[in-house]
């Protein structure tokens, strides 16, 4: 059964005055909706400028068949999925590396000695190598005059029109150029969903691995994508000790997301992603927070 909401709003605007409303009705895609979204879509939809403070009340969510049934009447939204996986002290991300040590420089409880009585701070320290957790790859980690995290531009990380590719670990960890054949992929982040995310933090997790294959790699270059992520522990397969995934790509500066998650949660297409690493010199690789922007509908 449809969802909808029923609520009363009252905006307050930073010049001054309100606005109220009450039993306001809308079709809403799932089977809930935040007070934020609900303030977001009130300012938009109603075109309100100045908007301040917004309280949501009353709300109820009940079921009722949508009022629109065209997409053309909806109003667009955003939802963000989460596509990185969680680091912590310890974690093992790639055998042979070091894990990450997490721990505070300053400590709330040493603070205290610098400031006011009830005021405290934590100043965290971490040594980590830069292959930690979901992370990507610029074309300085495999050479030597290739751009690093501080010289590839902004444009390059983020809000990247995507595509996510479905192929299960069950059925093939090779990855050929056929499996992105028939589908419209030039100028986008490709994202490719194996299923492997399971395994993650687990011994399974490092080896026999789903990987993309050199003549892969030669046809999302020839296609100009912008960027390759994948759901497993490499993008080369690593029982060699050659890289031609790697070396193909990030000569060609497309970039390398490795150790994704959650693209299970995601559509195929009608998506952006972003990963974007901190402004580093003389850095190849560096964690990411990734996550993708799914476009979502709500109906008045």
């Amino acid at each position: 059964m449809d969802k909808r909401v029923r609520f009363d709003f009252e905006v307050y605007f930073t010049n001054g005055g309100n606005l109220k409303g009450e039993d306001f009705r809308l079709d809403i895609m799932g089977d809930n909706i935040t007070d934020q979204e609900l303030a977001d879509y009130i300012i938009e939809d109603l075109r309100l400028l100045m908007a301040g403070k917004v309280n949501i009340l009353n709300k109820q969510i009940f079921s009722e068949p949508h009022k629109r049934k065209s997409a053309k009447e909806h109003s667009p939204t955003e939802r963000l999925i989460e596509l990185s996986h969680t680091i912590e002290e310890g974690l093992i991300t790639y055998k042979g590396l070091p894990a990450p040590h997490i721990c505070d420089y300053l400590s709330r409880r040493d603070s205290q000695k610098f400031y006011d009585k009830g005021t405290e701070f934590q100043i965290g320290n971490i040594e980590m190598v830069t292959n930690t957790g979901t992370y990507i790859d610029c074309p300085f980690h495999r050479f030597e005059n290739g751009k690093d995290t501080a010289e590839i531009e902004l444009e390059k990380f983020a809000e990247l029109d995507a595509v996510v590719f479905r192929i299960p670990y069950s059925e093939t960890l090779e990855i050929t150029d056929e499996h992105f054949r028939n589908r419209e992929i030039r100028n986008k982040a490709i994202l490719i969903h194996t299923g492997w995310d399971r395994h993650w933090n687990t011994e399974t997790y490092y080896e026999n691995h789903p990987y993309l294959t050199e003549s892969a790699a030669e046809y999302l270059k020839d296609c100009q994508v912008k960027l390759v992520g994948i759901d497993s522990h490499n993008i080369d397969d690593t029982a060699g000790k050659s890289r031609p995934v790697h070396t193909i790509l990030l000569h060609a500066e497309i970039l390398i997301v490795e150790h994704l998650c959650n693209l299970d949660k995601l559509p195929d297409e009608d998506i952006t992603f972003t990963a974007t690493p901190p402004k580093f010199k003389g850095v190849g690789t560096f964690p990411v927070r990734a996550f993708a922007s799914v476009k979502q509908t709500l109906q008045k």
